[in-house]
């Protein structure tokens, strides 16, 4: 059953909150130990989460759009009392003391919290495979990547473990997990979804969005996180989207343009996706024809000195002293270099050290000031391309999901995002729809762009082809 099926059983009291919870604690137990889709499974908070809703139903109250659905969290989001790690060594078994909005939010619409789920080390990756407690597997296939950095909320939700899932999006985290794990995965326009209690990784790229097994499903959990929240100063003051009610309008006369400068990036099979896709649109009726944003294909070498240098600020709170891992040393300076030498993977000091060079005195304007205004550029571009197309269409991924350290040098993992990083940078929306399968027969995603706040129209879209699709 879908999550809305799902609560709407519940809520009718067909079905109870907590036998829909053992259903897929049952999943988790038997599959769990293969995936690594978790970092931490709450089943005794869901449990009685579950019965508080099951009580309210009972009493003639609704619980919610939500109610009883599980959901699993990145374990980036701060969750009251429950271990929020990162997946860092350098924040192992800090509890933090609230919830973040989304948490709080969905909770609201009914939903029960399942787990704390795996990622790359604060969110810096795009296999899973940086974390300091060991990489998620992708359930379609085990020696393959989930990728990242949201590979265990994608993984949670492809292996049944729960219908709905939270994830957070820098350059990609959440739609090329998506792709790779052939669920529907969005990035909400930026502001569009509170990010008070997300962990900061790069604050002018963040954003917290869904994981779900249909277009549906993600509708309804972006309709219950979001909106204005005063608590999150770059909030957008708008009321959450409506989006459930818009699925079925079709995409007649809708205008598509297939992206040129990210047509390339794609491997044949991944290619040729997209290409059925939007032949799909078009027999819908939309308009499909192509598209250019010249400053695309600068994105990537942007985002890798904008994402690291904020990232260097963001991370400079963990020394030792507040929370978080302390290892002690003769001097304050001696204990914050072991704190973070032992706290900090690999990956995350590369990236800080990246970020403080491009932030350090004679190199700002060189780099971090540059890649700022090709950011510019690249929303110049999209806004341009906007004028004469309501949604966008390209790959989300390069390619399917690959090997388990196939990819050892920086340089190729970091391509992964090339497909998704554009829009990261320009603030606007997208989601990954998986459409059809590729090499291996594995998940391909094909990924529908629209411009801040058109989260509406990026759904019809998204529904016509996940309906084309099946």
């Amino acid at each position: 059953m879908t999550a809305i099926e799902l609560a709407a059983a519940v809520r009718s009291g067909h079905r109870s909150a907590v036998d829909v919870l053992e259903e897929h604690l049952a999943r988790i137990d038997e599959r769990e130990a293969e995936v690594h889709a978790f970092m931490t499974v709450t089943a005794d908070s869901a449990r009685a989460s579950a019965r508080r809703i099951d009580e309210r139903v009972a009493a003639g109250d609704d619980p919610g759009p939500l109610a009883g659905v599980p959901l699993a969290l990145k374990d980036n989001m701060c969750t009251r009392g429950v271990p929020t790690t990162c997946s860092s060594r350098i924040l192992e078994g800090w509890r933090p003391p609230y919830d973040a909005t989304v948490v709080e939010r969905a909770v609201a619409a009914g939903a029960v919290i399942v787990g704390k789920t795996n990622l790359d080390e604060f969110a810096m990756g795009s296999s899973t495979e940086n974390s300091a407690f060991g990489p998620t597997r992708n359930p379609h296939c085990l020696d393959r990547v989930p990728g990242g950095s949201s590979g265990g909320s994608a993984a949670a939700v492809a292996a049944g473990f729960a219908p709905l899932a939270l994830g957070s999006d820098t350059g990609g985290s959440i739609r090329q997990p998506a792709a790779l794990c052939g669920v529907v995965g969005v990035k909400p326009t930026y502001g569009r979804v509170s990010r008070y209690g997300l962990v900061a990784f790069a604050s002018s790229l963040d954003q917290i969005g869904p994981f779900a097994s249909t277009v549906a499903d993600a509708a309804v959990l972006l309709e219950a996180i979001a909106g204005h929240d005063p608590l999150d100063s770059t909030s957008i003051q708008e009321p959450a989207p409506r989006l459930l009610d818009v699925l079925h309008q079709g995409v007649e006369g809708l205008r598509i343009g297939i992206i040129d400068e990210l047509a390339s990036a794609a491997d044949p099979d991944v290619a040729a996706r997209v290409t059925a896709a939007a032949d799909a649109l078009s027999a819908a009726g939309a308009k499909v024809d192509r598209a250019t944003v010249p400053a695309a294909v600068y994105g990537l070498t942007a985002y890798y000195l904008i994402a690291p240098a904020e990232a260097s600020s963001n991370l400079a709170r963990y020394d030792g002293v507040r929370y978080g891992l302390r290892v002690d040393g003769a001097d304050t300076t001696e204990m914050m270099r072991r704190t973070r030498s032992a706290g900090f993977g690999d990956e995350v000091k590369a990236r800080i050290m990246l970020g403080t060079y491009a932030l350090s005195a004679g190199y700002y304007d060189a780099f971090y000031g540059k890649a700022q205004r090709v950011r510019t550029l690249v929303r110049r571009d999209f806004a341009a391309a906007y004028e004469h197309f309501d949604v966008l269409l390209c790959a989300t991924s390069p390619s399917v999901a690959f090997r388990l350290g196939e990819k050892a040098d920086p340089l190729a993992m970091y391509r992964c995002d090339v497909c998704t990083i554009p829009t990261s940078l320009a603030g606007d929306a997208a989601v990954s729809v998986p459409f059809g399968t590729g090499a291996d027969d594995l998940p391909v995603g094909v990924q529908v762009l629209a411009p801040a706040l058109g989260e509406p129209v990026m759904f019809r879209v998204a529904a016509a082809l996940e309906g084309a699709a099946s």
